[in-house]
């Protein structure tokens, strides 16, 4: 695991002291190495950085940039399947020096070229520079559990692990792209590929850039797609045979997942998904595997007692930390430092702590998100489709166009209920749709494209996303399916995995994600929601496997959100920097919000109107961000 960052720059502007900036702010995803190289070409200057946090062979055989034959590799990730891989390559005459996965890549990619790819079982971003083609290559892993972003302005390509390196470039603009912060407000993260900066893009996860140096034209290229996967015919298997090789494909995943020469531990919530990864590799083994969990002193909101059971039953070395708005508030202040662009999903909190509790022990965590999307843990999906189908069109239609006559705030006794309006516009959308991807945007939005255009003051132009996906959906296999595709590469890319990269990394440590093993992901594809969701329980397959690790009695409860109680404390505790970020002033400065409209939530909020806290949040979160990053308030 490390981080990475650099350029090629045509006009020779970007240095080896810029470059040294861009890499060395990354110091936290790298603490143990690092390695910086300018390489000239006719056309361009070419900058490869790296941070590296050693995993894989601590020695300095390891070190990047790595150089084979024409070509220069610097690596964020880890192969896990990397032993079979060099196998291979050694029937083929390849000889190595090292035992890193690093040198396994560079090799493969000399041999293979980009089917490379099709070789490896991992996470991984990568930068390639080709003097025999000419050309540098970026890529992404297929689920996206590896970040980069790159900025492009015609005669410079920046690129980083985290967008703080692109910051470190003097001539990089840093303007707030509207339309992002328009995405933002609706979901609480800026679905990919655009980012929070204008003409600066997240790579997209199973996705190439390739950079000509001759050309200088960035072609952006697929080579994997997790549409294909649920494109292809549904499983003839029994109930039987798709439990067994789920559960074949779920141990081998999670053995790869401990592929490692430092210490290794589990994030253990409590939950199904959790509680499979930490089952699944304790059964397999005498010593005691570390796990970890964060419990809230506000008991409504507390699950540490049932994490502590299920790692009593399994045996496995616990460890828990029960905290309070004082942890949330030494946390608060470096969000903007550690999810460098508005990031405002309300489980960054102790995702952030439980990191910072498994660094004093281990040096890899696996963490277990992809649970809901691969086996359809959601509510929102069975809403998405109940919505929409429950219902004649017609009378859907119809009911959404009355619905547009009547303003929300007027209607006695509903207009009193918790976030009452907003879930009045959400159906009044939904009905007009009749879509359940469409249903399922709406439900995913935390403010509506109205409110967006309330609290701005303006009406703010969107982009389109994979949310707005509609003929790409036509030949899934399953209309269950569709929803947890789109959730794939919207929810779980662009927030879940966000929030756990930028946690783990926060403290030098990696965070690994077994239930996204393309292998995993690829066969449940093929199975049909009959067996993903069957007797109106979700994640079927899941809980019928993990009840042969852990008897039901443990594990059967009303599914909870890993959040923090932000609702509670920012009533209270926290109500003080609430209040500060918020104040008319500091919203006037940022010159993006209309104060007024602001401050009347805000009011409403802390005297205990049913405001939901999450649209406070994401502007409060906002604000930060541009207190750290654009200027102070």
């Amino acid at each position: 695991m490390c981080g990475i960052a650099g350029f090629i720059d045509f006009k020779k502007r970007a240095d080896a002291d810029m470059l040294g900036r861009m890499t060395d702010v990354l110091a936290h995803r790298g603490p143990n190495d690092k390695g910086y190289e300018v390489l000239e070409h006719p056309q361009a200057s070419i900058g490869l950085g790296q941070r590296r946090l050693s995993i894989q062979d601590l020695s300095a055989l390891g070190h990047q940039p790595m150089h084979f034959a024409h070509l220069s590799l610097i690596f964020n990730g880890e192969i896990y399947n990397f032993k079979e891989i060099r196998a291979d390559l050694e029937k083929l005459g390849y000889t190595f020096q090292s035992s890193s996965d690093t040198e396994v890549l560079i090799k493969g990619y000399h041999a293979w070229k980009e089917r490379v790819l099709d070789h490896c079982i991992g996470m991984f971003a990568f930068v390639l520079f080709d003097r025999q083609e000419e050309k540098v290559v970026l890529c992404r892993d297929r689920a996206g559990v590896k970040p980069l972003y790159y900025y492009w302005d015609g005669s410079t390509l920046l690129f980083g692990s985290e967008l703080k390196s692109l910051c470190e470039c003097p001539f990089f603009p840093k303007q707030i792209d509207v339309k992002s912060m328009s995405l933002f407000l609706q979901y609480s993260y800026i679905p990919g590929p655009y980012t929070i900066y204008t003409d600066t893009r997240k790579l997209r996860p199973g996705h190439l850039l390739e950079l000509s140096l001759n050309r200088a034209v960035p072609e952006e290229r697929e080579y994997w797609n997790v549409l294909n996967a649920y494109r292809q015919p549904l499983t003839g298997l029994s109930e039987q045979e798709v439990l067994q090789q789920t559960e074949e494909l779920m141990l081998s995943a999670y053995q790869y997942r401990m592929v490692a020469d430092v210490p290794v531990g589990v994030f253990l919530s409590g939950g199904y998904d959790s509680a499979s990864v930490a089952a699944m590799l304790q059964s397999g083994t005498s010593s005691r595997i570390k796990t970890f969990t964060i419990g809230y002193k506000e008991k409504q909101w507390d699950e540490s007692a049932e994490a502590r059971k299920i790692a009593e039953h399994l045996g496995t070395d616990h460890h828990e930390w029960i905290i309070g708005p004082e942890d949330a508030r030494g946390v608060l202040e470096h969000l903007p430092e550690i999810y460098d662009e508005p990031f405002a999903d309300n489980s960054t909190v102790p995702t952030t702590l439980v990191s910072k509790l498994a660094s004093q022990h281990v040096k890899v965590a696996l963490s277990a998100d992809g649970g809901d999307e691969i086996f359809a843990g959601y509510h929102k999906f069975g809403q998405s489709l109940s919505y929409t189908s429950q219902l004649p069109r017609g009378v859907q239609t119809a009911l959404s166009t009355m619905m547009g006559w009547v303003n929300p705030e007027v209607i006695p006794y509903f207009n009193k209920k918790y976030n009452f309006a907003s879930r009045y516009e959400k159906m009044k959308l939904i009905w007009a749709s009749g879509k359940p991807q469409e249903a399922m945007k709406y439900i995913a939005q935390y403010l509506t494209e109205s409110e967006v255009a309330r609290y701005t003051g303006k009406q703010l132009d969107n982009y389109k996303t994979n949310f707005d996906l509609n003929g790409e959906l036509s030949a899934v296999n399953d209309p269950l399916n569709r929803l947890l595709a789109v959730d794939y590469k919207t929810f779980l890319a662009d927030n879940n995995l966000v929030k756990v990269d930028r946690a783990t990394m926060s403290v030098s440590i990696e965070g690994r994600e077994p239930m996204l093993d393309h292998r995993l992901v690829e066969f449940l594809a093929r199975v049909p929601a009959s067996l993903k969701v069957k007797n109106n329980t979700n994640k079927y397959i899941l809980k019928q496997i993990v009840h042969k690790y852990i008897p039901p009695a443990l594990m059967d409860r009303p599914k909870r959100p890993f959040i923090a109680p932000l609702q509670e404390w920012f009533r209270d505790d926290l109500k003080e920097q609430m209040q500060y970020y918020l104040s008319p002033e500091r919203l006037n400065r940022t010159g993006l919000f209309d104060a007024a409209q602001i401050q009347r939530l805000l009011q409403q909020y802390l005297s205990g109107g049913k405001v939901s806290h999450q649209k406070l949040w994401n502007i409060l979160v906002f604000q930060l961000w541009y207190n750290r990053w654009i200027a102070k308030l």
